[in-house]
């Protein structure tokens, strides 16, 4: 991790942007635009993802990292979730259902091994050198 220098370098932040951005063009291209309360709670979700990767990223330490990666995780979980109830309320079709819930089972497993690699780092982050 101690050559990565912003947190746009990072894998599992740039792939939550992806996430984001496809929860965006869901949300500006079909009916979900008008289901607001639940357009609302998955574009925050989507978007609590890659925030707290960045947010955490900053805090320069593995500890404060690690928390906020924990709610970056639980965020794609969160999405996850919210993913069905799209799907079942038939806003999304088969394939697009199918290829979100993999991306966020994807990061979610990466953010949790990055969380695990961090756990066991030596390096404690920046603020503490």
């Amino acid at each position: 991790m101690s050559t990565i220098q912003k947190f746009e370098d990072l894998e599992i932040w740039q792939l939550a942007r992806v996430v984001c951005d496809d929860i965006f063009k869901i949300i500006a291209n079909t009916d979900l635009k008008n289901d607001y309360k639940l357009k609302e709670q998955i574009n925050g979700a989507s978007g609590s993802i890659m925030d707290n990767i960045a947010e955490g990223f900053e805090r320069d330490g593995n500890k404060e990292f690690t928390q906020f990666l924990s709610i970056a995780k639980a965020s794609c979980g969160e999405t996850r979730s919210q993913l069905y109830r799209i799907s079942d309320r038939k806003y999304i079709d088969e394939d697009t259902f199918t290829d979100l819930k993999d991306k966020t089972l994807l990061l979610g497993n990466k953010i949790g091994a990055f969380i695990k690699y961090l756990k066991n780092s030596e390096f404690k982050g920046s603020k503490y050198k």
